[in-house]
């Protein structure tokens, strides 16, 4: 079987809606809009998240063509609510970018604290249940918490997207045990790692691990080559994922000879 062949038998489903690429990119603190429209070809990802609410701010015509750029790209545009602190602010963030992406998919992040930019759990929760219930397909941005996990699929979220390390820090995996534990827990549950990722390694590992996917953003953009650094992300994710699937060998303890022993001269 052909890389190509592997990649089309081995797509993404969320929501019901199938991916090719399990590099989700986002597009924020790109050199220049050339560069992050090149990142996102090179990088072959079909999702890449905006957030609202920071783009909106200012000018709002400067807003408006930025969105239109990302909607010229032909990737699917998730919107996220990124910046909100409340339950509240994050529903309200949800329903204007429905209006401006025209999608129900929304990126849900509540932060709960500014030094760490760690979700609220509680909030998420909250703004989780009542988006859902407003006809959204959610994929919240939360720890690796298995309660707060329970929670949140309880509340009708069929991904999730755990952090691996505080946003923008490039720690790489802060907690392998726990996102082992949730991806057990959740065999057959879309899981995307968020946030934290620095390296490729990085990502490989994740999905080496089982999960679905990664989202990367500041780890490309803030590359000293933006477009080389997504392909090294994509392949990356590719080897990752190709070697989750073709079975990894646990580690011994112990030596395990790779020649056979048999037949050598007793002396």
């Amino acid at each position: 079987m052909t890389l190509a062949q592997t990649k089309t038998a081995d797509s993404l489903s969320i929501y019901g809606e199938t991916v090719g690429s399990r590099l989700l990119l986002g597009t924020s603190q790109y050199p220049s809009p050339d560069i992050l429209r090149r990142s996102v070809e090179a990088s072959g990802s079909e999702i890449v998240t905006v957030s609202l609410r920071r783009e909106s701010s200012g000018d709002g015509k400067a807003g408006q063509r930025f969105f239109d750029l990302l909607k010229s790209f032909g990737a699917r545009v998730l919107p996220n609510t990124a910046g909100c602190h409340t339950a509240r602010e994050a529903i309200t963030t949800a329903h204007m970018a429905r209006e401006v992406f025209e999608t129900d998919w929304i990126k849900l992040e509540v932060i709960a604290n500014d030094d760490t930019l760690q979700p609220d759990v509680y909030g998420l929760v909250d703004a989780a249940e009542k988006l859902t219930r407003d006809g959204f397909k959610v994929l919240p941005y939360c720890t690796e918490d298995l309660s707060v996990a329970q929670r949140l699929v309880g509340a009708g979220c069929q991904v999730l997207m755990p952090w691996a390390a505080p946003i923008g820090s490039a720690r790489g995996l802060m907690n392998p045990y726990g996102l082992r534990t949730l991806r057990a827990f959740y065999p057959d549950l879309p899981l995307i790692v968020d946030a934290g990722l620095g390296a490729p390694s990085h990502a490989a590992l994740a999905l080496e691990m089982g999960y679905d996917g990664v989202l990367i953003n500041t780890a490309v953009a803030k590359a000293a080559d933006s477009v080389a650094m997504a392909v090294a992300f994509a392949k990356a994710v590719e080897a990752g994922r190709l070697a989750y699937r073709s079975g990894i060998m646990p580690p011994r303890d112990m030596a395990s000879p790779s020649s056979p022993v048999a037949g050598l001269a007793l002396l």
